[in-house]
């Protein structure tokens, strides 16, 4: 059986973390992903929230009975200078010990790095790993991966190669849907990534996306040509070109029973009906 989470990012502008538990739950949810904000676990920062705050999220899952499933923070251990990576260690023992405090034993994050210095991130990375593992297994919480665009690792395949190369059991996958293409190089090959990735395969993000490559990469147009940036969309289910169909069908030939994480972005005024809509889509797709 799924677990089907929201991630309450477009609400963060206008109420706290605890109240957009709430209100994960005055949707329909009975989970949630708390992805980076100011208040708990922000981009590359040490995470703000303190015991009162966790009491606070703790009081918001009782008003609401939504649980937090995942967090989704994002820390750049991947990076070459080690002052910056020993800090963002540092950062993630935190976390860590937040997470704990929150009874959430499942976290879901990225490579970080750079695209441009894949050898020497992933040295810092693997350094990283080594020494956040006594951590992670006191605390007994798993890892679940994601390649991101602009991160060292951007393809499904590297990313899961190193996975496995880590060969520990706690460590698993994430696919995120709206970066198919990114993942895929623009095949969108979406069964063969599934299935390769099924022993490992614990966390799918669910959002949509245009495919960047396609028509001769002018699907979008970037200025100044060839800059250094990547572009994708966090859109509601059937704004972009993920094959969905394909998608969920291998899911199904896989027997996933993992965490999907609705996580639908820049939509603020819409944002309502677009989690309800892909909760239902979910829940129609994946009943019981």
């Amino acid at each position: 059986m799924v677990d089907i989470a929201l991630d309450p990012n477009m609400y963060y502008r206008t109420m706290s973390t605890a109240d957009s538990i709430r209100k994960a739950g005055a949707l329909g949810f009975r989970y949630v992903e708390l992805s980076p904000n100011e208040e708990f676990h922000f981009w590359q920062r040490y995470p703000m929230g303190n015991r009162e705050f966790i009491e606070g999220l703790k009081q918001a899952e009782k008003d609401s009975g939504v649980k937090v499933r995942t967090l989704n923070p994002v820390q750049n251990w991947s990076s070459p200078d080690e002052q910056e990576r020993g800090n963002q260690v540092r950062n993630w023992r935190r976390i860590l010990e937040l997470a704990d405090m929150l009874d959430v034993r499942e976290i879901t994050s990225e490579f970080s790095g750079n695209p441009n210095t894949p050898r020497e991130c992933e040295q810092a990375w693997f350094r990283s790993i080594e020494e956040l593992t006594p951590d992670f297994e006191r605390y007994g919480i798993r890892l679940n991966m994601e390649p991101h665009p602009y991160d060292y690792i951007e393809t499904h395949d590297e990313a899961l190669r190193t996975i496995r190369a880590t060969d520990l059991d706690w460590i698993g996958y994430e696919y995120c849907g709206p970066h198919t293409f990114h993942l895929s190089r623009g095949v969108g090959d979406v069964e063969r990534m599934i299935t390769s990735a099924a022993p490992k395969l614990r966390e799918v993000h669910v959002a949509d996306s245009f495919n960047h490559l396609a028509n001769d990469g002018n699907r979008y147009i970037i200025n100044p040509p060839g800059v250094d940036a990547r572009v994708h969309q966090h859109n509601r289910i059937g704004m972009g070109e993920v094959p969905w169909e394909r998608l969920f069908g291998a899911l199904h030939e896989v027997d996933f029973d993992g965490v999907f994480s609705v996580c639908i972005f820049g939509w603020h005024e819409y944002a309502d009906e677009m989690n309800t809509e892909a909760l239902k889509r979910l829940q129609s797709e994946f009943p019981g």
